[in-house]
């Protein structure tokens, strides 16, 4: 193993497999190289990681009303094993921020162990929560002091009754609880992670923001994608970000956020008063607004992102229709540079764009990948 730059070139271990990506190319074609590079350029430094697929709501656009079949206990990683496989991300392939997702990680009974023992192994990772913050109001406070850098909490409506229309459950206050007892521990800035549904919420969307800015919450728009359990999903129903800053404009004023994107997946927008239907630019910032267009304004070209499932398979893309299981190895005795080089070959099949060559979530040769959101980790 040789160092270059701060990090390890992985050498020496057999490819994944010998299944063709996208473009004919297998892992073992790929040359030896740092970190998780794909054949397009692109380098992830940025690990999604899902603790569970198991969810306490069923949000339409995600999960059928019935839920799913759930992984068993046993092909689940444990918390040694999620340990084990950041650290391995951190120190051989240049992962420099982690997200825990789900399903909902909260139902982990072991997730503050998990975030304190990743935070004593990387005392300077970044470490962020995705969740439905049903339940977080009694466990904030001890993911903070865990370690817990910030947090992502899903909020679609305002409106209880449309709350439980989405979901299918009546948890809208202690989704509110839970966002209260983030907000007091400290893990800000919160973000609030909002999907509008074509004549079921988009309506309230204007009204969303202006909740979020009060209490200086980040809220980020996402189009929905075709990533539900029921395959329900049609380019024609979404509502797209160009409707989105419409229905935003008619109450705020956006203008495009300065600062540099930098592979986020959200283009962010300072939010100021829009008076007398004017938009006067010196008026004072109200905060910013992300809009995430993964289907109508795709950033697959700067895309930063690696997933590991709750079983242990890499998912290059959220759209990808092959995986790679890194649980066989983690459960051998195989070594942490044979982890990582397995994890280089997957990347390096990554597709150009939603599982394919090119992009188009409502092409006609797009297939919908069999994992809904909830199975994959967002």
């Amino acid at each position: 193993m040789t160092v270059q730059l701060g990090i390890p070139t992985v050498r020496g271990a057999a490819p994944a497999s010998g299944t063709a990506g996208p473009s004919g190319a297998t892992g073992a074609d790929r040359p030896v190289f740092e970190g998780l590079r794909d054949r397009y350029g692109r380098v992830a430094t940025d690990m999604r990681l899902s603790l569970t697929d198991k969810c306490n709501l069923r949000c339409s656009y995600c999960m059928p009303a019935e839920g799913l079949p759930w992984l068993t206990k046993d092909s689940v990683l444990t918390a040694e094993e999620v340990v084990r496989i950041v650290g391995i991300g951190v120190r051989l392939l240049g992962v420099r921020e982690l997200r825990l997702t789900g399903g909902e990680p909260l139902v982990r009974a072991d997730l503050v162990d998990i975030v304190a023992a990743l935070r004593a192994a990387h005392p300077g990772l970044p470490i962020a929560l995705t969740t439905n913050a049903v339940g977080l109001d009694a466990k904030a406070a001890a993911l903070a002091s865990a370690g817990l850098t910030r947090i992502n909490i899903s909020l679609d409506t305002l409106h209880p009754e449309t709350f439980a229309q989405l979901t299918r459950r009546p948890f809208f206050d202690r989704v509110l609880a839970g966002i209260e007892a983030a907000d007091a521990a400290g893990l800000g800035p919160i973000k609030v992670n909002s999907v509008l549904m074509r004549g079921i919420n988009d309506a309230g969307a204007a009204d969303l923001l202006a909740w979020c800015l009060e209490r200086g919450y980040e809220l980020r728009f996402i189009e929905q994608m075709p990533l539900d359990a029921d395959h329900g999903w049609t380019r024609d129903g979404m509502v797209t970000a160009a409707e989105i800053r419409t229905l935003l404009s008619q109450r705020f004023a956006l203008s495009p956020d300065p600062r540099e994107r930098d592979g986020a997946p959200a283009e962010r927008f300072e939010v100021r008063p829009r008076t007398g239907g004017t938009h006067d630019g010196s008026a004072r910032l109200l905060g910013t607004v992300g809009i995430i267009a993964s289907v109508t304004e795709p950033f697959c070209a700067d895309c930063k992102r690696t997933r590991i499932t709750a079983e242990g398979k890499v998912m290059s893309c959220l759209f990808s229709h092959e995986e790679v299981d890194l649980r066989q190895l983690l459960r051998s005795d195989a070594s942490d540079e044979d982890v990582a080089a397995r994890w280089q070959d997957a990347m390096w099949l990554k597709p150009r764009a939603h599982g394919m060559d090119h992009t188009g979530l409502g092409a006609g040769d797009f297939v919908q990948p069999d994992r809904s959101m909830s199975a994959i980790g967002g």
